[in-house]
Parts: structure tokens; C-alpha cells; sequence
């Protein structure tokens, strides 16, 4: 009933690639929606976007078949019954690191008993009143995944696991990497090794984990690390390098007197 869930399942052996957007533009959204894309992460953490804009970025995504997943700024309550209401039906939860912050961010999806979320039946949610069976069934509907980032975390990592209703897990390698001592190097052989270890421990409990590569070749990687599905990048990464290789391209073929710098991120005159 969930379609993260069913794209997890239906994987048959491959690993489901997603992206994430941060652009908070639903064309946007919605062309990378047709690019060929399983699922993203619309992320209000470290962007722009709020719930008005994540409605709009979900009403974009619905003629694409890419899935999505709602990453809310915090594992707080308010906001991930407002998402829910939105329409979003998995909510990626950030920087959970015990089994009682998993719990509370299950229940923040949950209409009570099981939960504390509020109910409301004139939303997006309910097809505006029309769903009769929405309020009934959105206990089973609605994902939750977790992402783990620091060393706490991985320490925690079966029991966080075991808590009834996280579906999947979500290593973020850029925080784990700085709560280790490496900031931002986030393919250092303790950052790597870290993230193997996790791979199996997840694996043994029989829960779903995956995480995001910034390029083409860390993917690669992380596939051979056994990860259940990975992201790639971001709508406003495949844009800026898009841009960048397109000028630079252009440069060698000698169309352009500009200095590039690919590294730098600047193109002066």
C-alpha cells in the first residue's frame, strides 16, 4: 500500500536509484520526475522548501512515476503531520540516533492510538473528505524512514531497527563522516568501513538501508557495499554540473575565451 515500500520489494536484485531535490521548484521536480529516476527526497532540512511548497512539489511528482519521500527539517511532530496532510505518504526523518527517538518519530506518523498525529479530514490527504477509508488505513500507509549520522547511531542501529513501524534505515554519509572526524570526506576508509559494518548488521536484522553518492563512482561503491537503494546527487548538482561540463566542453573545443574552473565552481569573463 506504501510506494516506497513496494519499490523496495519489487526491486528483484536491483537497487532502486534515487536523487534528491533541493531546488524546491516543482518543474523541476517534476522534470527529473521523467529523467528516469525511482524515488527522491524532497528535502525541507537543508533547503528552502516548506509544506506549501511540498504540496506543490507533490502534486508535480504525481504524473511521474518517481516516488518520493519527504525529509522533514526535524524529527518534531508539527511539521510531519502537516506533510502527511500534504499528501506525503513516507517521511525521511533526520539524525535519529536512539530507539526512543525512532519510536517518537513512528508515532508522529501515526493517528492514535498507535500515535499522536493529528486528525483532520478535509486535507490532500483524504482526497479533500473523499477517501472514506483514508483516516482507517493511513496507519499502514504512511513510510518511515530513518537516517542515521553519527556514531551513536550505529550503535543503536539494531535497536532502531526493531522498533515496529521503521521501514527502512538511511545512512547520511556527509554528518557520519564529521561526527567521525573526517568532515565532508565522506569516502575515507574509517567513513567507508563505518558504512560496510552497517550494510551487514541492517542486513542481518532484515531491514532495508541505504544512502547517497554524490557521483557516479560512489554509487558504484555503495553498490558493492550491499546498500538497498541509493541516491545520486541532487536536482541542483546534475544542474550546476550539467552547466559546468556543458561550458567547459565548449572551451576545449575552443567556442570560448572564459576561464572555467570545474573545481572552483566560478566562471569569470
Amino acid at each position: 500500500m506504501n510506494p516506497f515500500r513496494q519499490l523496495l520489494r519489487a526491486a528483484g536484485g536491483q537497487v532502486p536509484l534515487g536523487t534528491w531535490i533541493m531546488s524546491g521548484s516543482p518543474i523541476v521536480a517534476e522534470a527529473v520526475g521523467h529523467a528516469g529516476f525511482d524515488w527522491a527526497v524532497l528535502d525541507m532540512e537543508h533547503s528552502a522548501l516548506d509544506v506549501a511548497g511540498v504540496l506543490a512539489m507533490l502534486q508535480a511528482l504525481g504524473s511521474t512515476r518517481m516516488v518520493p519521500l519527504v525529509r522533514v527539517p526535524w524529527n518534531e511532530p508539527v511539521v510531519v503531520k502537516r506533510v502527511l496532510d500534504a499528501g506525503a505518504l513516507t517521511v525521511l526523518f533526520p539524525f535519529v540516533q536512539t530507539a526512543d527517538e525512532a519510536r517518537a518519530a513512528v508515532a508522529a506518523t501515526r493517528y492514535p492510538p498507535a500515535g499522536v498525529r493529528g486528525m483532520a479530514g478535509m486535507s490532500r490527504a483524504t482526497r479533500f473528505g473523499t477517501d472514506p477509508d483514508y483516516l482507517r488505513l493511513a496507519n499502514q500507509k504512511v513510510g518511515v524512514v530513518v537516517q542515521l549520522e553519527s556514531r551513536l547511531a550505529l550503535q543503536n542501529l539494531e535497536a532502531i531497527a526493531a522498533e515496529p513501524g521503521v521501514d527502512a534505515l538511511f545512512i547520511g554519509p556527509a554528518d557520519l563522516s564529521a561526527d567521525m572526524g573526517h568532515g565532508g570526506h565522506t569516502i575515507h576508509p574509517k567513513v567507508i568501513e563505518a558504512m560496510a559494518d552497517a550494510v551487514h548488521r541492517a542486513k542481518a536484522v532484515g531491514k532495508p538501508i541505504g544512502t547517497l553518492g554524490l557521483a557516479p563512482p560512489q554509487v558504484v561503491r555503495y553498490r558493492a557495499l550491499g546498500f538497498d537503494f541509493i541516491a545520486l546527487s541532487s536536482d541542483l548538482g546534475l544542474l550546476i554540473h550539467g552547466a559546468r561540463d556543458t561550458l567547459f566542453d565548449l572551451q576545449s573545443q575552443g567556442g570560448d575565451n572564459r576561464v572555467h574552473s570545474l573545481h572552483g565552481g566560478t566562471v569569470t569573463e
